[in-house]
């Protein structure tokens, strides 16, 4: 009896870039602070400026969190796929290497969660 292997399977992506209307899936977590347990998950545009995530989609996703209003942005560490960046703020995602399902990670040093339990 021939057992199936993952070499076998034929699916079809469900997440593929083309089934997102032109906007591809962006990954992004806040280090330090594990009230959010994983990286939330949106579909941006590539061609949508960075800022869009610091303006908009950051303070909708985390700005509830006692620590977001203390973020100094000037001081925020990114990192792009497990690579360390420093995005320009007004160009698109793409410019900045980012891509369908790019994980995008910041660290807000000085802030380590709630009472400071990422310390």
């Amino acid at each position: 009896m021939r057992q199936a292997s993952i070499n076998d399977y034929q699916g079809v992506a469900k997440d593929a870039q083309e089934n997102f209307h032109g906007n591809q899936l962006v990954y992004i977590g806040w280090d330090k602070h594990l009230i959010f347990c994983a990286p939330i998950c949106v579909p941006l545009p590539p061609d949508a400026p960075f800022e869009v995530i610091v303006k908009e989609i950051l303070p909708a996703a985390y700005g509830l969190h006692p620590d977001f209003e203390h973020i100094d942005w000037s001081h925020v560490e990114w990192t792009v796929d497990q690579i360390s960046h420093i995005p320009d703020m007004h160009k698109s995602l793409s410019q900045n290497g980012v891509g369908h399902k790019s994980v995008i990670r910041f660290v807000t040093p000085g802030l380590n969660g709630i009472g400071g339990v990422a310390a």
